[in-house]
């Protein structure tokens, strides 16, 4: 049997909305012990944020894997390299197009919900893959490498735009 397998990890760049966060969750641990200082039964309060801090921070510290197989390609979210959750799943059937960002191709796929899987690296190449999910249309952004725009190729040639 010819299997067709290929597996894809990407890590998440800290976005300013990330960094908002941090800054957030910083200044209120900070007010916290300044509260500690008027209300002296509030002890408790640093140290409950302190816990929501780091779970948080765990949190944020996120990596995307794309498994490639026989047509299937699955997305998965990876926090802090200990927990792992299925985003996306779908397969070349269910596919309607893939092709990068910025084709002539997505145009009309504007105004469709759209899942984000990128690293946010400025220099990436992007593709997206609109597809049926659920009963509806969307619109995946994720980083394939050759390999995996190969196997798509190969499973629905008609479907896939390359570079």
């Amino acid at each position: 049997m010819d299997d067709f397998y290929t597996e894809q990890l990407i890590k998440k760049q800290a976005d300013s909305k990330d960094t908002l966060k941090k800054v957030g969750l910083i200044a209120l641990t900070v007010v916290s012990v300044l509260l500690v200082f008027v209300i002296p039964v509030g002890i408790i309060l640093p140290v409950v944020m302190i816990v929501i801090d780091v779970l948080m921070f765990r949190n944020l510290n996120v990596e995307y894997e794309y498994v490639f197989v026989n047509g299937d390609l699955d997305i998965d979210k990876i926090m802090n390299k200990a927990r792992r959750k299925r985003m996306f799943s779908v397969d070349a059937d269910q596919m309607e197009l893939l092709a990068p960002v910025g084709a002539v191709e997505l145009m009309q796929y504007k105004k469709i919900k759209t899942y984000d899987y990128t690293s946010g690296k400025k220099d990436a190449k992007i593709y997206a893959l609109i597809a049926s999910n659920k009963g509806e249309v969307c619109k995946v952004l994720f980083e394939p490498n050759e390999t995996i725009v190969e196997g798509f190729f190969v499973k629905a040639p008609r479907k896939v735009i390359r570079k």
